[in-house]
């Protein structure tokens, strides 16, 4: 298929997005199984921001952010743009100007595995940004791409419309189409760690609560004395 910019893209409810914002990455990313985090490598260019929206991605070339400005122009209120590069891409995609324009256009973020520069005016803006790199290098605008067509960052495939929920964990992705019961999952999590939680109040330790210790037995751990351990060691 030639390079694309899809107009009209299928979004959830805000109020169904909105809700995992509460739960932020590692909550969302543990109730699904595992699944849908992109790495530690994007982190945050700021600090305390938790955000969920929904999927304006974007392929394109490598120190390149023509299709980033074509993803702008098809953003909405409540949408994160997320950009994906061919390859490694360490230059500053986008800085505090493109971020002016998300923003005003109500977009809640911007999450990439490429680099981003103006990074002290980003941080002082309310517009939070997840990156792989920040480089004052900027990007040339003459590379064909695509916006609103399926992504991959690390292992996990992004389509457009997805959940994005970020924040200082980093950034997982929830399927359109399972967003439903990766929140009834997410819920019910924070309510499990809200029951360990006051367990370990009362003095508890994750050893019981958690059943660690067969665990320990079955793989041969033994508890001894120090004295039996000098014993043993010497």
């Amino acid at each position: 298929m030639s390079h694309v910019v899809v107009t009209d893209i299928e979004r959830l409810p805000l109020s169904v997005v909105d809700a995992f914002a509460e739960f932020g990455s590692a909550t969302v990313h543990e109730a699904m199984g595992r699944i849908g985090y992109l790495g530690a490598d994007i982190r945050p260019i700021q600090q305390g921001a938790r955000v969920a929206g929904s999927a304006i991605t974007v392929l394109t070339a490598p120190g390149d952010n023509l299709m980033v400005h074509a993803a702008i122009e098809q953003s909405q209120p409540g949408d994160i743009i997320i950009v994906a590069t061919l390859t490694e891409s360490p230059y500053g995609h986008i800085g505090d100007l493109m971020a002016t324009q998300m923003h005003t256009r109500g977009v809640r973020g911007y999450v990439t595995n490429a680099g981003v520069r103006d990074a002290q005016e980003l941080r002082e803006m309310p517009f939070a940004v997840w990156a792989r790199f920040v480089s004052a290098e900027g990007t040339v605008k003459d590379t064909a791409g695509s916006v609103n067509v399926p992504i991959v960052i690390g292992s996990t495939v992004i389509h457009p419309g997805d959940v994005v929920v970020a924040d200082d964990d980093g950034v997982t992705i929830v399927p359109r189409a399972h967003a439903d019961e990766a929140l009834e999952l997410s819920r019910r999590r924070v309510l499990k760690e809200a029951e360990n939680r006051a367990k370990y109040q009362a003095g508890a330790t994750s050893m019981d609560v958690n059943a660690l210790r067969p665990v320990l037995d079955d793989l041969g751990v033994s508890f001894i004395s120090q004295k039996e351990y000098e014993d043993e060691r010497w």
